[in-house]
This record gives C-alpha cells, sequence and structure tokens, in this order.
C-alpha cells in the first residue's frame, strides 16, 4: 500500500536565516513571509537549529529588569536568559533540530511532529542538507481527499490488492472521510485486516464495520504435530 510522503507535501522553497543572522532581520523576515518559523542553516545548507515565533518572544515578555530569580541564576540562567538577551539568531534558534525525510511518511512525520511537540519539521535529504519544510498545516491535507478518491484507493488497494478480492466483494462508502464496509468475506480474520488496511489509507478519518464472514476462523487452531506425523 502507498502511504503519502513528505517530499509530496512539503513547501520547497524555505525562508531560512544563518547563524550570523540579526535578531531584527529575523523577526523581519517572519513577518514579511507571514510564517511562523524558519531552519537556521550553516554554510553547506545543514540544518543547525529553528527558530520560532515563541523564540523571539521571550525577549518580548521580558521588561528588562533583574529580579531575585535572575539575580540567583546569574550568567548561568539556562536557555530562557540566552534567548532573552539574543542579539543573533544562533542565540534564539532551538538546538538540535528535529527533521525528517523527504521519503518519510506523513504518518512518521505526524508523530514526530506530536512526540517533540514542534509545529513544523525541516526536511533534509540523505546528507542532512535542507530541501524543504512541513509544517502541521501541510500534514492536514490528507485529510481534504476528495470522498471519491478515497473509494477508489480502498477498492483498488485494500479489496483488490491486499484481500485478493474482486471490486465488488465489499460495498464501500465514503462521507466526509468516513469508509462503511459492507459484506461478506470468506473467513471472520479478513475482516481486521481490512479494516486496518482501510484505516490506514491516507485521507481516511474512520472506519465504519459492517462486515461479515461465511467462517469464523476465530477459534479454530491447527493440529498438534507429533513426530510421526513429519514427512520423512
Amino acid at each position: 500500500m502507498k502511504h503519502s510522503s513528505v517530499g509530496h507535501l512539503m513547501v520547497g522553497e524555505v525562508v531560512s536565516v544563518t547563524p550570523s543572522t540579526p535578531f531584527k532581520d529575523v523577526a523581519k523576515l517572519l513577518a514579511e513571509h507571514d510564517i511562523t518559523g524558519m531552519p537556521v542553516l550553516d554554510e553547506e545548507d545543514r540544518v543547525l537549529g529553528v527558530i520560532s515565533e515563541s523564540d523571539l518572544l521571550v525577549r518580548q515578555a521580558s521588561d528588562g529588569s533583574s529580579g531575585p530569580e535572575d539575580q540567583r541564576r546569574g550568567a548561568g540562567g539556562g536557555a530562557g536568559a540566552v534567548k532573552r538577551d539574543a542579539l543573533t539568531a544562533a542565540q534564539l534558534m532551538s538546538a538540535p533540530a528535529v527533521c525528517v525525510h523527504a521519503h518519510d511518511t506523513v504518518a512518521e512525520a505526524a508523530r514526530t511532529m506530536l512526540g517533540r511537540r514542534v509545529q513544523r519539521l525541516p526536511v533534509v535529504d540523505e546528507e542532512d542538507r535542507l530541501v524543504g519544510i512541513i509544517t502541521r498545516r501541510d500534514l492536514l491535507q490528507v485529510f481534504l481527499r476528495p470522498d471519491q478518491e478515497i473509494r477508489r484507493r480502498v477498492i483498488e488497494e485494500v479489496v483488490v490488492d491486499a484481500m485478493g478480492s474482486t471490486p465488488t466483494a465489499v460495498e464501500v462508502h465514503v462521507v466526509d472521510g468516513v469508509v462503511t464496509l459492507e459484506g461478506v468475506l470468506e473467513r471472520r480474520s479478513e475482516i481486521a485486516v481490512a479494516l486496518r488496511l482501510t484505516q490506514q489509507l491516507d485521507g481516511v478519518v474512520s472506519v465504519v464495520d459492517r462486515l461479515t464472514s461465511r467462517v469464523d476462523d476465530s477459534r479454530l487452531t491447527p493440529p498438534e504435530r507429533t513426530p510421526h506425523a513429519l514427512p520423512w
């Protein structure tokens, strides 16, 4: 089964900065291009880190005063203190950057975003050079697939290719990404497979099970093999 890859959804033209880019230039680029973040690249286009709006807001949120906690921390006040006093992109960025590759699936990218709690992922090639960027909004595009296209993929990739059945063996109905499977399969164990494969298709919101089977093989166990039953 084919899944959409990051390379099909990513934005190829990426606004980026270098470690020495001044704070004001970073803010200006974010505003001019109406974006919420950008990667920081070295001279070979390798991703060193990522800057987001929240990194700039750390400084904006500071009133410039030094409270008791700041005095206790002193110069070693941690990443927050560094960003509060940042003058360049190198001081603003969060590093190391969390990246994905263009051949990674949309599902893999989504899991990475959720697991690492980031809004965007730089996309790199095999040599870790930047080739694009993908955001949460980009990933949501898979749920905009037309119902007719989803239905076609369920029939071709699940019913025919994976299950080895005819296109009419299962009735497939799709409304707003919700897929209903209805029909009679040969074995009960095939139902779980059909449901799982359908749910994995890009654009599927949920799956409604209306499948039955001719044979309940869930209680069948293979006969116990003994040495006498082995072929010689």
